[in-house]
């Protein structure tokens, strides 16, 4: 009797599960999905005909801060996946066939691209194609289309937004299908960004508008903090091993953008090396410290011959010990880096209330991320 009901109790529990309702997987599911890194892409369309010498040079030094800003985005808990491209735009180097546009990199997570690829840009000419412009970034990045990925273009110039064969009215429709919200920086006086359509294209886009004084130089804040910032930096570059085929020119491009930063000024080197204390300065393409991160394996693949000649006759084992050794090193040093920037960034806050400090590129687009990450659910921290 008692097998009997064994069985019977047998069947009826085993139904049952069979006959869970699928709602309870799909939440599981969910909650795995959950986990999965947001992205926050930032497409930077800069206008270059002639005038724009000064937008230029304030891309230039707002560069790392603005990525700093974006290092504070946390989403779930975790740093989302950062990406920015650029374009320049207006130039009449650039064929008048392809509307004198260029895109100077596609969405890239390459921090030292984007450096490399800013510095690089000329001004010249004056046919500026906002609507052209938009369209072609709406259509050729590679845009995310998670519902907690947050997508911006920013694109900043000074003439009418009417110009050129496609209408902005059209390209910014086009960027809201893909939840790409647009904001707009006019470089010059308030009211000819209203009368240029600068504010309609930004409404239109769900975006921000913002007037600058592009030829005004960035106001910077020195602090005590900076010179020993700027001691580990060094620090912290020498605790890179370059390898592949690229590993030697990509090593050396990390120093020069390193000194495209100062050439700017002090403070932006120390903007760049506070950036370069966070996981999203991430090198993985050449770097072997960043490489074992993501493969712990490839200490066994790595080709000896590409590494710095000081490692090529290690053993593969004497590598392994060299690598942890290294990224021990660099952990401490970006910790470092870490607690002073943040006793430097509350200096700067404190003295940014006594000054009255006017928009400028880069200040527009960090106070404008800010407002879009709240929107969207991120946590700033």
């Amino acid at each position: 009797m008692k097998s009997i009901v064994s069985l019977i109790v047998f069947i009826f529990v085993s139904t049952w599960l069979l006959n869970i309702p699928t709602a309870d997987i799909k939440l599981n599911h969910d909650e795995k999905l959950s986990t999965e890194k947001a992205k926050v892409q930032v497409a930077i369309l800069l206008d270059a005909s002639n005038s724009m010498d000064g937008l230029i040079n304030q891309a230039k030094s707002r560069l790392w801060n603005i990525i700093n800003t974006l290092t504070t985005l946390k989403f779930n808990g975790q740093t989302p996946e950062i990406q920015i491209a650029l374009y320049m735009y207006g130039n009449d180097g650039l064929p008048s066939s392809e509307n004198y546009i260029r895109q100077i990199t596609p969405f890239t997570s390459d921090l030292d691209m984007i450096s490399e690829k800013l510095f690089s840009i000329t001004t010249y000419g004056g046919s500026e194609y906002c609507g052209a412009v938009i369209q072609d970034a709406v259509r050729t990045l590679d845009w995310g289309s998670d519902d907690s990925d947050m997508r911006l273009i920013y694109i900043a110039g000074n003439e009418e937004f009417t110009q050129g064969n496609v209408s902005y009215k059209e390209a910014v429709s086009e960027a809201l299908k893909k939840d790409i919200f647009i904001n707009t920086i006019h470089c010059g006086d308030y009211y000819e960004g209203v009368s240029g359509f600068w504010k309609d294209a930004a409404d239109r886009g769900q975006g921000k508008f913002f007037n600058i004084n592009s030829d005004a130089k960035v106001r910077y804040i020195a602090t005590p903090y900076d010179d020993k910032i700027n001691y580990y930096n060094t620090k912290l570059n020498n605790t890179y091993i370059y390898y592949g085929d690229y590993g030697v020119t990509n090593y050396t491009n990390q120093s020069t953008q390193d000194n495209n930063a100062l050439s700017i000024s002090n403070e932006n080197s120390v903007n760049r090396a506070v950036s370069k204390s966070q996981s999203i300065y991430d090198n993985y393409s050449w770097d072997l410290i960043d490489k074992i991160v993501q493969d712990s394996e490839y200490i066994n693949k790595v080709d000896m011959k590409t590494l710095p000649e000081e490692y090529q006759k290690m053993s593969r084992d004497e590598l392994q010990k060299e690598v942890d050794e290294m990224s021990k090193e660099r952990e401490e040093i970006r910790n470092e880096i870490n607690d002073l920037a943040e006793k430097r960034q509350e200096y700067i806050d404190e003295k940014m209330q006594e000054e009255n400090i006017e928009d400028d590129f880069g200040l527009a687009i960090e106070s404008s991320i800010l407002e879009f990450a709240k929107i969207k659910g991120f946590e700033v921290k």
